[in-house]
């Protein structure tokens, strides 16, 4: 159990300090007040009698008034002079405040001020320790986080004379599992704690910070397969480092459905099953779910040449584009398997990004954002809202969002869901309504398939 005097934190010294300071600045402020009233009711307003008469105004009040100025100006003078030894008192104190947040002295408060674990896990009056806090207890992440002097001085180009490398803001409602995800050898190996990140991703801690240490790989790597081949072919285990997962091996992940596991993509490592055909076949009506990548492609007759894929599963729909010379960034989490590495060895471009993360592209530059199942009712319904705008940044005008099976409830379907994909203002160019059955029919969950395309001016 920690001790009461273990418990003070770096925010008590800093507080003292500001009292001190404060102190002064009111014991400044009085003392130059008080004088300067005293002055103002020592000097005779018209006359050296006090009379309100301007007849009695005469050389002696002058004498008197100019006295009095001179004896002010002094004051002015002790008061400068004041001011620039507090302005003194001020950078000591930042100093001070800067020193108790240095890697040196991170160490001495780590040592000496340790936040009881019972901060740390928010249970103080329901507090949480702050990411300033935090970097006292982790050198590492105290490097990572503080601002940084460019070496160059003032940058034209950054707009600024330092660099400070972002982290996620909600990385401090876990300070405690960060603190963890830091500590570590630099310069060795890093721990073995993929599924970690991945938590603290799914928390809110995105980006997390760089760490500088050598990611673990597996021991008996193997290359990959040559394109095309590497397309439809899969992977040889000995490429993926399985620790984070149940499954050790591509046979046990594509076994799992014969074994009743419930999972999303659980057929999506079976290369030769549902993958090798999905957005091949045309659509045949107004209620087809499933276009087909060339009845895509031949909207926009070949200005479709870049863009994402969101929540892309094994990669599948950007190895399609990749066979009509079309190049899509998949993004993909590693829910219990290895999606991210399985996309690359595939040989397209898998980006580990969660769902709730603003999109890394710049404003109007894809041609197509592709979703399939992973925006749905699941989402909150502000955030879907965030993310659909966001998806309109960044496409281009006359870019396509392919909305591929969004899922609901019926009702939900007309009165939030429909009002909202018409906030966009984008043309369909194909609006697919069908059921969902694979719970049941009395649950009344329905599919919306769509192609839509971005105006070229609003």
């Amino acid at each position: 159990m920690a001790s009461n005097d273990s418990k003070t934190s770096i925010k008590s010294y800093i507080f003292i300090i500001f009292v001190f300071l404060a102190s002064n600045v009111i014991s400044i402020y009085l003392g130059f007040s008080w004088q300067s009233r005293r002055d103002v009711q020592a000097i005779p307003l018209l006359g050296s009698s006090g009379s309100a008469s301007p007849s009695k105004f005469d050389d002696s009040d002058a004498h008197n008034l100019l006295s009095r100025l001179n004896e002010t100006e002094v004051e002015l003078q002790l008061t400068r002079y004041e001011l620039s030894q507090l302005r003194e008192m001020l950078k000591a104190a930042e100093e001070l405040v800067h020193s108790l947040t240095s890697s040196n002295g991170a160490s001495f408060f780590a040592k000496s001020h340790e936040i009881p674990d019972s901060k740390l896990a928010g249970e103080d009056s329901g507090t949480i320790i702050s990411l300033r806090e935090a970097q006292t207890l982790s050198e590492e992440l105290h490097e990572y986080i503080g601002e940084k002097e460019l070496p160059l001085g003032w940058s034209p180009a950054l707009g600024s004379s330092t660099m400070v490398s972002p982290i996620g803001h909600s990385c401090e409602r876990v300070v405690e599992d960060l603190l963890n995800y830091m500590d570590y050898k630099v310069g060795g190996p890093c721990p073995d704690d993929q599924r970690f990140a991945q938590s603290l991703m799914l928390h809110g801690c995105e980006p997390l910070p760089r760490r500088r240490c050598f990611a673990k790989a597996p021991e008996s790597y193997k290359e990959p397969y040559p394109r095309p081949e590497s397309m439809w072919t899969m992977p040889e285990d000995e490429s993926i480092l399985w620790t984070p997962y149940t499954c050790k091996s591509f046979e046990c992940l594509n076994d799992r459905k014969n074994k009743g596991v419930s999972a999303d993509c659980l057929d999506c490592f079976e290369l030769d099953g549902r993958e090798s055909w999905r957005w091949t076949t045309q659509s045949t009506g107004d209620t087809d779910l499933d276009y087909s990548v060339d009845e895509v492609l031949e909207i926009k007759k070949g200005t479709v040449r870049i863009g994402l894929d969101l929540g892309g599963g094994s990669g599948s729909f950007a190895v399609r584009m990749m066979e009509r010379n079309v190049t899509i960034i998949t993004t993909s989490l590693n829910l219990n398997g290895p999606f991210n590495n399985f996309i690359a060895l595939r040989g397209v471009v898998p980006l580990y990004l969660s769902i709730a993360q603003r999109l890394p592209f710049f404003d109007n530059t894809l041609d197509l954002v592709h979703s399939m199942h992973v925006l749905s009712h699941w989402i909150p319904t502000t955030t879907l809202e965030f993310i659909l705008f966001d998806i309109d940044r960044v496409l281009r005008p006359g870019g396509i969002f392919w909305l591929d099976r969004f899922f609901c409830i019926e009702p939900q379907l007309e009165e939030t869901y429909i009002p909202l994909f018409h906030k966009l203002g984008y043309k369909k160019h194909k609006w697919a309504i069908a059921p969902k059955l694979d719970r049941g029919a009395d649950l009344r969950d329905v599919y919306l398939s769509a192609l839509l395309e971005k105006p070229l001016s609003r």
